[in-house]
């Protein structure tokens, strides 16, 4: 028997047909995420019918070498694996369109071609542009979408166009940016991706906090000490990644979009309704609470930099950052960023978040943790040895996506033992299936017009404005901070300790 009150709360994303075309249709993105995504909302059977999907490229290639090529990838990387029948279906709606970005006659005939796809489905004339090309093509890629007049929807239709990270390398750039994709497509009609924000643990914050009554009344400087968030990764700059990564750096690939969206959630205010910027207008109120650091001095004070040498990570030797192929033998780029911040609102006043990203670290995990204040120092805490830790809340992003809640517990026996046991709450178990792949939910709300889970223009600018002041600080001051050494292998430099334990705090081990 089925329960109202269950079906009352569902909410399900309904996207249109349309036609997916995927600029830099050829490259790592498109083979690995992107076509499989859509191949796992087909065997889950929640892509719309008649989609077609239509790869944009400078390559030469046929339909059919190009379908060769995605289905050789699917069947290594696919979350439900490769069934041939399903396959054979969905490869029918995959075409291939050679380029190049900055050719007028190739979007003269992408139009053409669109035209004849949105005949074939009965004049339904939707568009979605995912641009996954390298980022010096996305002006190119823009303007000559204007240009073809493929950024306007013919009545009753939509036009809409996804943006990869990274968006923009500064606040300049990302305001450049934004000037040429609005020139372009209303904001309504721009989806800035960020994979993190689909991930289901990532989505499960709100949830987490405004849908249960035991979290939201703690969460607050009243009740918690202190905020982490993590992500570590033990891979260093394989398959020739260290040409990007050298001119990037952890702070610019990963805290500015990522980390600091997931902070975003953590601090946010409720927001007044579910809607994209209900959701997005209190996440946005965040970064701007963020206290600056805005001198060579507090950049020292709260941020570490760092680089890892040569260690052994999963039982192997692995090279220092400036021995890797591609980098810099002299590189000043970080591979390693530590950072407290403040967030200077009526909410959190006082209470210190703590970020860090790396390279080469012993695991591969993303987490947040929540570290709750003591209680008072009575009763438990008078007897020998205290208690044995605060409760801390744990939401794990990947790989292992759930949360878990530490708490403390009488051992059973005569004597009075305390010992902290943990409960533990994992997706794959408790729903008995795995968690869609992120790319599989955005690309869904894209094609539903559901931006909630999209970066807002003011919310890339406002974290671009945070990041600036710090790789000033590194790059441009006259007395830069020092960058430090971690060897491979371990969880970071001394000095990011150091940042915690200035404050009475420990980074939570993983």
């Amino acid at each position: 028997m089925s329960n109202p009150f269950r079906e009352d709360l569902v909410s399900r994303t309904r996207p249109d047909p349309c036609t997916v075309v995927i600029f830099g249709a050829t490259g790592d993105l498109t083979h690995r995420k992107l076509v499989p995504a859509l191949y796992n909302l087909a065997v889950d059977g929640e892509l719309p019918p008649g989609v077609k999907i239509v790869g944009f490229a400078r390559r030469d290639k046929s339909d059919e070498e190009f379908r060769e090529g995605l289905e050789e990838l699917n069947r290594k990387v696919s979350r439900s694996g490769h069934d041939d029948e399903v396959w054979s279906s969905f490869v029918q709606s995959i075409h291939y369109h050679r380029s190049e970005f900055h050719d007028d006659d190739g979007y003269r005939r992408l139009a053409e071609r669109l035209d004849e796809y949105d005949r074939e489905r009965g004049g339904k004339g939707n568009r979605l542009f995912y641009i996954a090309s390298a980022p010096e093509f996305f002006d190119d890629i823009l303007e000559h979408l204007k240009k073809a007049g493929l950024n306007k929807a013919k009545d009753g239709c939509w036009s809409r166009v996804i943006v990869e990270k990274p968006f923009g390398t500064d606040l300049a750039t990302a305001q450049h940016l934004n000037h040429v994709v609005s020139k372009t497509f209303e904001e309504k009609d721009t989806f800035r991706i960020d994979h993190y924000l689909g991930k289901e643990t990532a989505q499960n914050l709100m949830v987490l906090r405004f849908a249960n009554a035991i979290f939201e009344p703690l969460w607050n400087s009243n009740h918690i000490a202190q905020i982490q968030i993590t992500c570590a990764e033990n891979l260093g700059m394989e398959g020739g990644r260290g040409g990007y990564y050298d001119k990037a750096g952890a702070l610019r690939d990963m805290v500015q979009n990522h980390l600091l969206q997931l902070l975003s959630l953590v601090a946010m205010e409720p927001p007044t309704d579910l809607s994209a910027d209900g959701v997005r207008d209190e996440k946005v109120k965040v970064l701007r609470s963020l206290r600056q650091w805005d001198t060579a001095e507090k950049v020292a004070r709260n941020v570490i930099r760092a680089q890892y040498t040569a260690g052994h990570v999963d039982g192997e030797s692995v090279p220092g950052y400036r021995e890797e192929d591609r980098v810099d033998p002299e590189s000043m780029t970080e591979s390693y960023v530590a950072l407290r911040l403040l967030i200077d609102t009526w909410r959190w006043s006082g209470v210190p978040f703590y970020i860090r990203m790396g390279k080469r670290l012993p695991k591969k995990a993303t987490e947040i943790s929540v570290h709750f204040k003591s209680p008072p120092g009575v009763l438990f805490n008078a007897t020998p040895g205290g208690l044995p830790g605060n409760n801390v809340l744990v939401i794990r992003i990947q790989p292992d996506e759930g949360i878990s809640l530490r708490m403390v517990s009488k051992i059973p026996g005569t004597s009075l033992r305390l010992e902290p046991v943990k409960m533990d709450f994992h997706y794959s178990t408790s729903f008995g299936k795995s968690s869609p792949e992120a790319y599989e939910r955005l690309l869904l709300d894209a094609m539903a017009g559901d931006a909630t889970l999209f970066a807002r223009r003011d919310e890339v600018e406002e974290a671009w404005k945070f990041i600036d002041h710090i790789e000033h600080a590194w790059h441009q001051s006259d007395q830069p901070p020092a960058m430090t050494e971690f060897v491979a292998g371990s969880w970071g430099p001394k000095e990011a300790d150091q940042l915690l334990k200035e404050d009475g705090h420990e980074w939570r081990r993983l």
